[in-house]
């Protein structure tokens, strides 16, 4: 897996203070995507077991002041990013499992939900921002998103009640 990014004092993904990895690889190819030098899987750099080091170092040191991590792109539910993924998300919720994880998909939640390679991935997050953008629906005052049909979804209560729970914003 190739990252194209990491963001270590980021406000505008999710709530707080968080570190953002933008991962390299997405086959949604949305129109107008302001992100789309990272639909190429090789655009960017190896995410290696010492970037991933270097960010829960980063974690360690600046841990009162961090609310989490978020994961987006490219699409971090690309099918060469779940597997590099899980492996990283394992690691850090044992060393921070304090720490929310957000996550950005261009697929919807009904169509996580009913793959389990896809699911493996987002059940080790809590926040769900799902859906394709859409220039039709782009609104610039949206928190977290970018277009009107993408939802920001608590992925723990939806998957405990069966049923899509939205985030309160």
């Amino acid at each position: 897996m190739n990252y194209s990014g990491i963001k270590y004092t980021d406000m505008i993904n999710g709530e707080g203070i968080r570190v953002s990895i933008f991962v390299s690889g997405c086959s949604h190819y949305c129109k107008d995507c302001f992100n789309s030098d990272t639909w190429n899987p090789g655009f960017g750099s190896p995410f290696t077991k010492d970037i991933e080091d270097e960010i829960l170092a980063y974690f360690k040191k600046y841990d009162k002041s961090i609310k989490g991590l978020s994961l987006l792109g490219g699409d971090p539910t690309y099918i060469d990013n779940i597997t590099p993924l899980v492996s990283f998300l394992k690691k850090f919720k044992l060393a921070f499992p304090e720490k929310d994880i957000w996550i950005w998909s261009g697929f919807t939640w009904e169509a996580i939900i009913q793959n389990s390679h896809l699911l493996s991935l987002v059940k080790l997050c809590d926040i769900l921002v799902d859906g394709k953008f859409k220039i039709e629906e782009k609104d610039l005052n949206l928190k977290w998103r970018g277009s009107k049909n993408q939802r920001v979804i608590d992925i723990k209560k939806s998957l405990e009640l069966k049923e899509t729970i939205r985030y309160i914003e």
